[in-house]
């Protein structure tokens, strides 16, 4: 599919979901007049990301003092599942990231309820969900339709069926989805960021999440080297972040 026929399907797609309609409003300003707001403050943060960063395994060992290497061992027989599910998947969405570091945030606070946005395959919702069903725990995660590429259907993809009985999706824009997620009143011991890239939906969001975030609960962002806003946050809240440096990108962590 050519990518005028991406973005003409897309917007289709949106006329369809007037539910959508002021998700499609903020692509258009994104897409025009904040074009460059994806990447303000970009060179800055990578120099400071990288003269911070720390493996996954560090990060994990001098924040929850937990040996990343149990992950794998313990899961392996799931991970080879997820991993042919992924494979066999007719669309491409993002790989797995940095589940060690969400799996032990999980086990780390003990969590009960966790957020996260931003899902596709399912690779984090995974890692989450692994340690939430020890304690009959909930994800909720946000997540965009996929207007352009007939997905919807394959969102989560590599969830094993039986852990879905403990995640709640929602499937709108941030904007739509965490104000709802919020109402139901909890209280979340992990919060994952991994969705909109740009600085404005990141600093919106980011503001959400760690107000909703317990004291003692865990703080997770990916690719925080996009641009400034997760460096931004962490100093004019003076948050001291850990850098996770992961297959070429960066991961901020703190605990609250």
């Amino acid at each position: 599919m050519s990518e005028i026929a991406r973005v003409f399907k897309t917007f289709i797609g949106y006329l369809k979901r007037p539910d959508l309609y002021p998700e499609l409003g903020r692509k258009i300003l994104k897409n025009t007049v904040n074009r460059n707001n994806a990447f303000k403050g970009k060179a800055k943060t990578h120099s400071w990301a990288s003269s911070k960063a720390v493996s996954q395994k560090e990060a994990i060992s001098q924040l929850f003092s937990l040996d990343s290497s149990l992950f794998r061992k313990d899961f392996e027989e799931i991970l080879i599942q997820s991993l042919n599910k992924e494979k066999e998947c007719p669309i491409k969405m993002g790989g797995p990231g940095a589940l060690e570091l969400i799996y032990f945030a999980c086990e780390f606070t003990k969590a009960q309820n966790v957020v996260e946005t931003g899902v596709a395959y399912g690779w984090s919702s995974l890692a989450s969900l692994l340690s939430l069903k020890k304690r009959n725990g909930i994800l909720y995660s946000s997540d965009m339709p996929y207007l352009g590429q007939n997905g919807d259907q394959y969102v989560g993809y590599v969830v094993p069926e039986d852990l879905k009985r403990n995640w709640k999706l929602f499937r709108f824009a941030d904007k739509e989805s965490l104000p709802k997620i919020f109402g139901e009143g909890k209280k979340f011991d992990v919060v994952h960021y991994d969705s909109d890239k740009s600085y404005n939906g990141r600093v919106w969001a980011y503001h959400e999440l760690y107000s909703n975030l317990r004291k003692g609960g865990v703080f997770i962002s990916d690719d925080i080297g996009d641009n400034s806003a997760y460096q931004d946050f962490c100093e004019t809240n003076r948050i001291e972040t850990t850098v996770v440096e992961f297959e070429g990108k960066f991961v901020g962590v703190f605990i609250k």
